[in-house]
């Protein structure tokens, strides 16, 4: 490594860490939950508004700024070579905060070098990084081959069609990284299933059932409301009763994190079917449909639907429910898989049917394949081989089940920052959790990371 731009790269971080932290809060401030469209705002008024205030700090920090009709935006450097570009991509749209916080979602707060809101590690703390990776390179002066584009996104959590949009107006880079997985580099991602379990109209016991706030995070609270009477119900563990209206209402109290990664996770609407079914408390209509929920939530592996199934790359699948709700008089479960290649969402979805019956039908169902790019290609290769200098590690590509915007791209990975080895002070939640957190160290390093491994793309011949 250049001894000399290393200390130039560090002088850059120390003089800008404190006005970083600050932009990061800044962003975190907007609650960028998708909402109905609005004009000029095609995801809501709050992801235009995440949209605008990136593109004002982009400015602030000397950056030309474009934004593609409130999709997307991007800031960027100049390069010598027109037709050709490098990208990297975070979104500045995050999923609803939830509850359980100890504090404010939307105020970022500092405690022991750690970062807390949310957004701040998914994706609003990668995105100002990258803003700053760009303002270093500028200060660098170093003469860029490509121009460079920090792109922002605005339908990560909910879609991905900002980026679609993006690409159906602008060529693709020749590379692009995402900053939203872990270092050092995921090479793939597995396949995503969605759907829903619908029960039919029960008119039973089951008056209200309500849990989770995203379709891609378990919830760890959930809640039923049902006619009982309370002094016939056993005490159960993480489950609380109240008298409500002359009925009861059940409570689960579980463990949240990402759908991509559940294990570890306590699923609350699984304990609140669970304890309905174990105490009657619902008519065969609703149990049928509660035996379906037990089937789902008794393993994030699938092996209660029929569709466990595992591969060399990607491991084994996953499956969480994600939001319970009631809609016309019918309860609603959404599903959210992560499925290796040895399987497809047509065999996900006959599987499925099969194990539920009639006690759930199976609706709007949608799938994405699978993504796997080589270890060894050229911009791969730079990006580990960067990370690794920095650290003083030996790391290896890694695969993940994880769903970033890499996959919408033809030649793109997933880069940081988050390391696969952070642990999270006792203070601190994971992305979609409760007290989502981010160790400033790390998104400092990151953007060194970020300089280097840019500086190296700069390099080859795509």
């Amino acid at each position: 490594m250049d001894q000399i731009l290393d200390q130039k790269i560090d002088a850059f971080l120390e003089a800008n860490k404190e006005q970083m932290l600050k932009d990061i809060g800044a962003l975190v401030a907007i609650n960028s939950v998708e909402a109905a469209p609005a004009e000029g705002a095609p995801f809501g008024p709050g992801a235009r508004a995440a949209l605008d205030k990136t593109l004002e700090l982009a400015g602030r920090l000397g950056l030309d700024t474009h934004n593609c009709e409130g999709y997307i935006g991007y800031a960027e450097l100049p390069g010598r070579e027109a037709g050709k570009y490098l990208a990297t991509i975070c979104h500045v749209d995050v999923v609803p905060a939830g509850e359980g916080w100890s504090g404010d979602p939307f105020a970022m707060r500092r405690q022991d070098e750690w970062i807390l809101g949310r957004g701040v590690l998914d994706d609003k703390g990668p995105m100002v990084a990258t803003l700053y990776t760009l303002k270093c390179l500028k200060e660098l002066g170093v003469p860029l081959r490509y121009p460079i584009r920090a792109l922002a996104g605005t339908n990560e959590e909910t879609g991905m069609e900002d980026v679609e949009y993006y690409l159906a107006h602008n060529p693709a880079p020749v590379f692009c990284f995402t900053p939203d997985a872990e270092f050092p580099v995921c090479n793939g991602e597995k396949g995503h299933f969605h759907g829903k379990l619908v029960s039919p109209v029960c008119h039973g016991k089951i008056l209200a059932f309500e849990g989770g706030v995203a379709n891609n995070a378990v919830p760890d609270r959930a809640s039923a409301l049902v006619q009982a009477d309370m002094a016939g119900l056993k005490n159960a563990p993480n489950i609380t009763l109240e008298p409500e209206n002359g009925c009861v209402r059940v409570r689960g109290w579980g463990k949240s994190g990402h759908a991509a990664s559940p294990e570890g996770t306590v699923n609350a609407i699984g304990l609140v079917a669970d304890y309905l079914l174990a105490n009657g408390l619902c008519n065969e209509a609703e149990r049928s449909y509660l035996e379906v929920l037990h089937k789902l939530h008794s393993s994030t592996a699938g092996e209660g639907l029929g569709i466990a199934t595992s591969d060399g790359p990607f491991g084994p699948l996953t499956i969480i429910g994600g939001r319970m709700y009631m809609q016309e008089g019918r309860m609603v479960q959404t599903m959210d898989s992560r499925y290796p290649t040895s399987t497809n969402g047509d065999v996900l979805a006959a599987a499925i049917r099969a194990a539920i019956g009639t006690g759930a039908s199976l609706e709007d169902v949608d799938a994405a394949d699978p993504f796997y790019i080589e270890a060894d290609t050229p911009a791969i290769r730079a990006c580990i081989d960067t990370y690794n200098e920095v650290t003083g590690k030996n790391e290896k590509p890694f695969t993940m089940g994880g769903g970033t915007y890499a996959r919408h791209f033809p030649y793109a990975v997933s880069f940081g920052p988050e390391s696969h080895d952070m642990v999270l002070p006792s203070f601190g939640g994971p992305m979609h959790g409760a007290n989502e957190s981010a160790p400033v160290d790390a998104l400092l390093q990151s953007v060194k990371i970020y300089v280097l491994a840019l500086l190296r793309l700069e390099e080859i011949d795509f």
